[in-house]
């Protein structure tokens, strides 16, 4: 068998919790349930556990759980929310996950993601590497092993990037087509310029890196990506088995047609999406020449022969690489109206600023309870995972620290908060839409000021007021918001809650 086809869905969520008080407060855009986390899992992600296959309109022939058939990786915001508020489907999933280990050899369907959806390029590397550590212990805790490959948020990349993934042991990832630079084939020394993303993209590709080490990427079929997230084709689940299979190239072996969209395609984006997949995975299963497969079964028999440069600092989701994240790069949601998304680097250079000045407070701090305050601050996922008395006086004794008295075990745990939300505050989410004035740019704006929070406990400087006046500069295309130190005062303060 010799034609292979994989199907990817990056299921995520921002985190939505009030930092305050760590519940997600009723979302009134997302009615009729309490919030967007609700309302998505129950038209995306529990029907995706139990996908019906249908005879008509009222015959249910099959029920089948997607999850079990295809690739995916879930944000581990997302997953820890599910964890908790919608125990029935994470179940289903990580039964999937072990399901799928039996159908692909060994090679389960999950793979992990980097922690908090982060763009990479833009993170200083010490963000990085938390956020490939983080992402693989979070996989490991849910999912009770450790993941071949990782999902980079927007599929943003950059060498270095890959080289913290590599070091820590992750296979492969999976990036967009248009982020191969240059190839070059087995036996020859000339390395060829992608242009137009023309390239044999049904295979992998070793990346070589300078550090010695390498990782496979693999690249999915742009086109038929983009049909099944923005077009019909989920309209018909017959139509897209048809256009799935005439999309292999039958006179070449060892093909792999591979499509990655937002998991959220399947149910939210598009209504009954999941029942068109599910259709689609168990007419495959049945064609004797087409082999449904995942990433890392199809690596383990078809290693890459040919090599690859990446498109550095490049992503799926900006067509002028990783603007869209701190520049007015024209990318937007509503090209129908006018505005402005100048506001996303007054938002990007007032983060980093306050992550400088909490990262100065951290070292000064830390340093009188440890020797590297980094690897705690990595070590430290172990109590975000599992938060209770008994977790977090074993993290202590592990790192040496069970003997400080209960003041400065007290200080220990305020300083490595204040880190986490200084990670979260850069989600990604906050930059893609179109004004700062959305939830999205509230939501990373609510971390920041309960990072300074835990600041003032030890920095006798003002930090929000610095940070405000940067965010000044940030202007919003609504003339009543006026610009992002309103939206904070506006909608962050009033959000805060006197623990």
């Amino acid at each position: 068998m010799s034609k292979y086809i994989c199907i990817h869905g990056h299921f995520y969520q921002p985190p939505r919790e009030n930092p305050w008080t760590g519940k997600v407060p009723r979302q009134e855009s997302a009615s009729p349930f309490h919030d967007w986390n609700q309302r998505i899992s129950q038209e995306c992600y529990a029907p995706n556990a139990q996908a019906k296959i249908m005879e008509g309109k009222d015959k249910t022939l099959e029920v089948v759980n997607n999850y079990e058939m295809m690739s995916f990786n879930f944000g581990p915001t997302l997953l820890s929310w599910m964890a908790k508020e919608d125990k029935e489907t994470y179940q289903a999933v990580l039964e999937a996950d072990r399901m799928s280990q039996k159908r692909f050899d060994g090679h389960g369907s999950a793979i992990a993601q980097a922690y908090n959806h982060m763009i990479m390029p833009l993170a200083n590397a010490r963000d990085k590497y938390t956020q490939v550590f983080w992402g693989i212990k979070d996989f490991q805790y849910h999912f009770l092993r450790f993941p071949e490959g990782m999902w980079l948020p927007e599929t943003a990349v950059d060498t270095e990037s890959l080289e913290i993934m590599a070091k820590l042991g992750i296979k492969f990832t999976i990036l967009a087509p248009r982020q191969a630079a240059q190839i070059k084939h087995k036996g020859q020394e000339q390395w060829q310029k992608v242009v137009d993303e023309q390239f044999d993209y049904q295979k992998p590709y070793l990346c070589r890196l300078p550090s010695g080490r390498s990782i496979v990427l693999f690249f999915y079929d742009g086109g038929l990506s983009n049909e099944i997230a923005f077009g019909r084709l989920l309209k018909n689940g017959e139509r897209f088995a048809a256009r799935m299979t005439e999309s292999i190239e039958l006179e070449k072996e060892k093909r792999l047609l591979s499509v990655a969209t937002d998991g959220e395609t399947y149910g939210h984006h598009h209504k009954f999406g999941e029942m068109a997949l599910a259709y689609f995975l168990k007419r495959i299963i049945c064609n004797p020449f087409v082999k449904l497969t995942v990433y890392g079964q199809y690596l383990a028999s078809h290693p890459p022969e040919d090599e690859v440069k990446i498109v550095e600092h490049s992503s799926w989701s900006c067509a002028h690489g990783i603007e869209r994240w701190r520049a007015d790069c024209g990318c937007k949601l509503d090209i129908a109206v006018t505005s402005s998304q100048y506001w996303r680097g007054a938002l990007r250079e007032a983060l980093d600023w306050l992550r400088d000045q909490l990262t100065a407070v951290y070292e000064r701090e830390m340093s009188k309870y440890c020797g590297d305050p980094w690897l705690l601050r990595n070590r430290s996922i172990e109590i975000v995972l599992n938060s209770s008395v008994e977790q977090k006086e074993q993290f202590l004794r592990d790192e040496g620290l069970g003997e400080l008295n209960d003041n400065d075990k007290e200080k220990v745990f305020q300083l490595l908060e204040m880190q986490r939300f200084c990670m979260l505050m850069y989600t990604s989410c906050g930059w893609f839409f179109d004004d700062i004035s959305r939830i999205e740019p509230i939501q990373i704006l609510q971390y920041a000021s309960r990072a300074i929070e835990y600041g003032a406990m030890f920095e006798q400087r003002d930090l929000e007021e610095p940070f405000l006046k940067i965010l000044e500069k940030a202007n919003s295309n609504d003339p009543q918001i006026k610009n992002g130190r309103v939206v904070y005062e506006r909608f962050v303060k009033t959000a805060k809650v006197d623990l």
